[in-house]
């Protein structure tokens, strides 16, 4: 199902070289706002070093945000010391083809998008056929827009889980 990840984590630092190695994952398009973020642009603790251990093992990053706030986007970058997108327009496919450019990986099946949220980054990655991993949000705070939907997405988590749980 389109609403559906592959993968369903507590947060980024869950993906580890071994996960992305058995899944042939080259390449990592993260999102910021309640992924690398909570609400006061706060860093999750530990992502700057999970963030440099994956890089040293040769995997490929970058931000793609639906932020129109270009610094925010911006900051978190160059804390990770990875480049970015601002204002990616997710679900659509276009924000998705341009982070695959610009992290020089052919094959789209080699990428995983990682996200909070499932009407944007995981519709998104089905969408491009990217590998969707899903994170807990890194703070119960959100912005209001995202507020709105959360209840929704909340539904279909619950429905995924428990599809997992029956196999």
């Amino acid at each position: 199902m389109i609403l559906y990840p592959k993968f369903y984590l507590k947060n980024v630092k869950e993906i580890s070289i071994d996960l992305l190695r058995k899944n042939n994952i080259k390449g990592l398009i993260l999102d910021v706002d309640n992924t690398l973020i909570d609400i006061n642009r706060k860093i999750l603790e530990g992502a700057d070093a999970w963030c440099d251990n994956l890089k040293k093992q040769g995997i490929k990053m970058c931000i793609l945000s639906n932020t129109n706030h270009e610094e925010k986007a911006k900051d978190v970058a160059k804390e990770l010391e990875i480049p970015y997108i601002h204002f990616a327009r997710k679900p659509f496919k276009k924000g998705f083809y341009r982070a695959q450019n610009l992290l020089e990986i052919k094959n789209s099946k080699e990428i995983a998008v990682v996200g909070d949220q499932l009407f944007t980054d995981i519709i998104g990655a089905n969408r491009v056929k990217m590998i969707p991993i899903l994170v807990q949000p890194v703070n119960k705070k959100d912005l209001w827009y995202t507020r709105i939907k959360r209840p929704i997405e909340n539904i279909f988590i619950r429905k995924y889980i428990k599809s997992t749980e029956e196999k």
